[in-house]
């Protein structure tokens, strides 16, 4: 005998589809996130899927910006938090690339080779700011150096999980020491901060 179906409210269904696929993602990465893996998870059809996201690529889509918004709380928590314990950029640098290491890494590097585009902008702005404001040069210095610092940081950290590996191996890092990424995580924290003159 099968379950009765359950009713739910749009938003608890859509809220309730975005979890499942997130977990499916931190299990399995992008290919793992598939309509049927994802209602079966939830309890409900294929079709239930699709009628609250059209098809795979906007649910992926979805997802990606459930984990913009996540990405987005949780700098600001990070961000609150580092501040409060004097700035150290290593847990800055840390705390991003662990987000990335759950699957949004290989989701945001999916999305845009598929052509897919993030409509928004500034997502990282408030760790300009404060990394800009803690400059000693910050008078001196236009807030783009800061940008693209914090860009080039960012794109190092949202590819680690996919080719950090591969990429130490091409510059001659032995195989054993290629695979860890808290060496290139620490280089980041320090080349960083003497880049944008941070104590």
């Amino acid at each position: 005998m099968t379950s009765p179906r359950v009713r739910r409210p749009p938003e608890e269904a859509r809220r309730l589809i975005l979890d499942a696929a997130e977990r499916l993602l931190a299990e399995g990465g992008v290919a793992a996130v598939q309509v049927r893996a994802v209602a079966t998870r939830v309890g409900m059809t294929d079709a239930g899927v699709h009628h609250h996201f059209g098809s795979r690529n906007r649910l992926l889509e979805a997802l990606l910006r459930h984990g913009g918004r996540k990405i987005r709380a949780g700098v600001e928590d990070v961000l609150g938090s580092w501040l409060d314990r004097g700035a150290d950029l290593g847990e800055l640098v840390d705390a991003l690339a662990a987000f990335y290491r759950r699957g949004y890494g290989e989701l945001a590097v999916a999305l845009h080779a598929a052509g897919w585009r993030d409509p928004g902008s500034g997502m990282l702005a408030p760790v300009v700011d404060a990394l800009h404001a803690l400059r000693a040069d910050a008078a001196d210095v236009p807030v783009e150096d800061t940008r693209l610092a914090v860009a080039a940081l960012h794109q190092a950290l949202v590819t680690e999980p996919l080719f950090g590996p591969a990429f130490r191996r091409s510059a001659g890092i032995t195989a054993s020491a290629a695979t860890p990424s808290g060496p290139q995580l620490r280089w980041w924290a320090t080349h960083l901060a003497r880049s944008l003159g941070l104590p």
